[in-house]
């Protein structure tokens, strides 16, 4: 889902911590920056010191939780085709 606008504040900060995780490009574009990634993270860094959190990239916004959740998981598969 892309926002016709650019969100700003609170707003901008939780789409950029749900997006976080899909990287700057996507984030951006889910925000409603477009491709200017740069004005992104710089209103994201702006929006962030406002209520008191310091971040240098939106790479900071991954919480610990959604790191596990991406690498989550085995794969459990048979050696080859014919083992089925």
């Amino acid at each position: 889902m892309t926002v016709p606008q650019k969100l700003e504040g609170l707003e901008l900060i939780d789409c950029a911590k749900a997006s976080a995780n899909q990287g700057l490009a996507t984030a951006a574009r889910q925000c409603g920056y477009g491709e200017n990634t740069e004005a992104f993270e710089a209103e994201l860094i702006k929006a962030c010191q406002k209520i008191g959190i310091e971040i240098d990239s939106l790479g900071d916004l991954i919480t610990d939780r959604q790191q596990i959740k991406k690498g989550a998981g085995i794969e459990i598969a048979p050696d080859s085709s014919s083992s089925l």
